[in-house]
Formats: C-alpha cells, sequence, structure tokens
C-alpha cells in the first residue's frame, strides 16, 4: 500500500465514521484504532506494537491556519513518536508500555469548514530534517544502550531544543505558527512573503504528502 492509499484509507475511516478519538493507530497501513483500544488489546496480545506502521492524529479546528500547516501546529507529538520508534519508552505515556519499532508515518488530519485534509509525513525523514537523532543522543547520552524509559525532564528537553531551531525561513516552529495564524487568521496581510518563505521550508523540512477531501462528497479537491 503506497502512501496515497494511506490516505485514502483514513479517508474512508473518517467517511464511515468510525473515528472515536483524537490518537489513533494504524495497523499494517490498513486498519485504524484508538490508541485506547491498543492498550486494551495489549493485555490480549503483546506483540501488536509490531503492527503499528503509523499514528494518525484526528481534530477539527476553527483556524485556516492550523488547516494549512497542520505540523506547525501538533508538531509536539514527533519527539515521543521517534522515541518509542527507536525503543525509549515512557512507561505512564499515551503510546503504551513497549516500542514501536515499526512505526513510519505521522498522519494529521484535519476538519475545517467542510473540507478534510490529510497530510501523511514519514517519521524518519522529518526526525532527520529537525535533527532529532543529534538531539536525543545530546539528551539521553548512554542511555540508549542500556536503559528503555524515561522521565519527564528528559522529554521536556528533547523538546525545547527541537523547538529552538530556527528551520523555517529563520523562525523557530512556534514562531513560524504565530505568523501564519497571523496571516490567515488575522488578516495581517503584509506577512505575506514571511508567510510564503515559511511554506516552502515547510515543504523542505516535512515533506509532506497531502490531500483535501470535501466531506460532503468526499473526493479529493484541487488546491
Amino acid at each position: 500500500m503506497d502512501e496515497y492509499q494511506i490516505i485514502e484509507r483514513v479517508k474512508d475511516w473518517y467517511k464511515t465514521g468510525q473515528v472515536e478519538s483524537e490518537h489513533n493507530f494504524l495497523f499494517d497501513n490498513k486498519t485504524i484504532i484508538s490508541v485506547y483500544s491498543y492498550e486494551r488489546s495489549y493485555e490480549q496480545n503483546p506483540s501488536i506494537n509490531k503492527q503499528v506502521t503509523g499514528y494518525v492524529y484526528a481534530f477539527a479546528t476553527k483556524f485556516l491556519s492550523g488547516f494549512e500547516f497542520p505540523m506547525l501546529v501538533y508538531d509536539y507529538d514527533i519527539p515521543l513518536l521517534y522515541l518509542y520508534k527507536i525503543g525509549y519508552i515512557r512507561e505512564d505515556g499515551l503510546f503504551g508500555p513497549v516500542p514501536l519499532p515499526n512505526l513510519k508515518y505521522y498522519i494529521v488530519t484535519v476538519k475545517y469548514r467542510g473540507r478534510l485534509a490529510v497530510e501523511l509525513v514519514d517519521l524518519d525523514v522529518i526526525a532527520n530534517n529537525i535533527n532529532l537523532p543529534k538531539i536525543v543522543s545530546s539528551v539521553l547520552g548512554p542511555k540508549l544502550l542500556r536503559e528503555n524509559n524515561m522521565i519527564d525532564d528528559e522529554l521536556y528537553e528533547i523538546q525545547k531544543q527541537m523547538l529552538s531551531q530556527k528551520l523555517f525561513a529563520d523562525h523557530t516552529l512556534d514562531d513560524a505558527d504565530d505568523i501564519v495564524y497571523r496571516y490567515f487568521d488575522k488578516n495581517e496581510r503584509e506577512l505575506s512573503k514571511e508567510v510564503f518563505k515559511i511554506s516552502q521550508a515547510y515543504e523542505r523540512v516535512f515533506r509532506p504528502r497531502r490531500v483535501v477531501y470535501n466531506t460532503k462528497t468526499w473526493q479529493p479537491l484541487l488546491v
């Protein structure tokens, strides 16, 4: 199943009204269930973690900026997902008690005024583009070789270092998010040049595969 087929599967999941939670796992690129259902299933089948190939964050927004640039808004999960992929877990965390070694995709779905945007990114690609391997190594050091549980301070430091980087036209993630919010939702049109540069950086850093659907016809829209 290629990336477009995965996006279509996510759209069909919405279309059939199966969305129960914001936090969901994609299994073997086909089945989607909530993270909470996964935790219950894990108790019966401990090997289920190896079937998780994607994480799907589903939300609705009233902000056009969040619809246009979802990865700027919901970037906080990326470090934790990457840590679960490489075997470093948070025992009381949202994503369960064991690593997710086959996790490949981070998928954000955004409903906005009769439209659904499905944006898919490759976790390894964005981890490298936002320097997560280097940041994780600097924060955790040799712990990666002997331990696989983390504490909140370590995760916070990883997130802080990630967010401090100026990867978006000389802006940090949070600053870029603020600029596109002011442009799209506060109508500060003088920011158009900065938004254009941020958009180019967004494509370069995240390399998203994105499809937008009409939620009445469920057909892709030309955008």
